[in-house]
């Protein structure tokens, strides 16, 4: 007699569940013998064989991590990996593709996802809905690597929007993939962390993308176990962070305070420079700072009349400043109280 994991996705309760509460996805069935060829081979405990989904490199630090556990033959976590991932107009391709190159792991181009046998999948920024079909096809599934506390910030790009909304904790959610949406599968495992001050959402993606590794190692570590414990997403706190494109770059002074351009920049200004409207002409904003006070409290700034996109040239410092939204306290306590000015180098596209 043995144990297996086999996958459910009815809708009846398992046995012993209580009556109202969350359906699990996951039970443990005791096998008496005559079970078909699939089930025959189900792992019941490592070393597992495991197909992973990604692109970026918060993916790599996942697949780093696994090729390192397989390499590892006294930790006997990874028997097989083999690696799915996007094309590229690149001909080094993206970094989860550079890097299974490198070690010599067989990639797939999407939507060609091979033809083996795997015990799991684990996708990490990966794009992509994934079928029932192709859900069906892993004994246990397939995981989740998101780098937020889900529900908050489902969607593409949940690392930009907790920089851009000034989020103080940030986390990373190992989850069970359903078809058809995404982000919203059960939740194996979630942990937080604070977010630095100032912090860009390329300097919290390498602090997320090492957490999200190691959590994901600790649960493929007691597969099973963890399936079975899952639970489901709260229905209160759901928000989306959708991509954000070229299109939705452009700062608005009238609008934004400068904290509120200073996220922007931490969020998006490596992967997009943010844009701007300077006398009929789209400009770039290669680089923001803070202003120091001392240049605040200079007479020829105090003495003018400014309105929220003035630009001035200071003199002394041989900057521009550009004069934001001022916020008052009664507004919002996140912004500052102040008014604060920004210095921006630019050059017309």
């Amino acid at each position: 007699m043995r144990v297996l994991v086999r996958r459910c996705w009815g809708s009846r309760p398992a046995r012993g569940a209580r009556p109202g509460g969350p359906r699990p996805q996951w039970r443990a069935r005791v096998g008496l013998g005559g079970e078909d060829a699939r089930d025959a081979r189900v792992r019941e405990k490592p070393p597992w064989r495991v197909l992973f989904f990604g692109t970026d490199r918060f993916a790599r630090e996942a697949l780093r991590r696994l090729h390192a556990a397989r390499e590892n033959k006294e930790e006997a976590l990874i028997d097989r990996l083999e690696v799915v991932t996007m094309p590229s107009p690149s001909r080094k391709g993206l970094p989860v593709k550079q890097f299974a190159v490198q070690s010599q792991l067989p990639v797939y181009e999407w939507p060609d996802v091979g033809s083996g046998e795997y015990d799991v999948g684990v996708v990490a920024s990966f794009g992509q809905l994934l079928s029932e079909a192709l859900i069906l096809k892993f004994p246990y599934g397939i995981l989740n690597v998101h780098p937020s506390c889900l529900p908050r910030w489902r969607g593409p790009a949940p690392i930009i929007h907790t920089v851009l909304h000034g989020d103080p904790v940030a986390g990373v959610t190992i989850m069970q993939i359903r078809p058809k949406r995404f982000d919203v599968g059960p939740i194996l495992k979630q942990e937080t962390v604070p977010v630095p001050p100032k912090s860009t959402a390329k300097e919290l993606e390498a602090v997320l993308s090492r957490l999200g590794a190691n959590m994901l190692i600790s649960v493929l570590k007691n597969l099973p176990e963890s399936l079975n414990a899952g639970r489901q997403q709260p229905t209160e706190g759901a928000t989306y962070a959708p991509k954000i494109s070229a299109g939705t770059s452009c700062i608005k002074w009238e609008e934004q305070t400068s904290e509120q351009i200073f996220r922007f920049y931490r969020a998006i200004g490596n992967i997009i420079p943010l844009q701007t409207l300077w006398m009929a002409n789209t400009i770039k904003l290669l680089d923001l700072v803070e202003v120091n006070s001392s240049i605040l409290a200079d007479p020829e700034l105090t003495a003018q009349a400014l309105i929220p996109g003035s630009v001035i040239y200071h003199k002394q410092s041989q900057i521009l400043l550009v004069y934001c939204k001022v916020c008052f306290p009664l507004v919002s306590s996140y912004h500052s109280c102040f008014t604060v000015v920004i210095v921006c180098i630019i050059y017309y596209f």
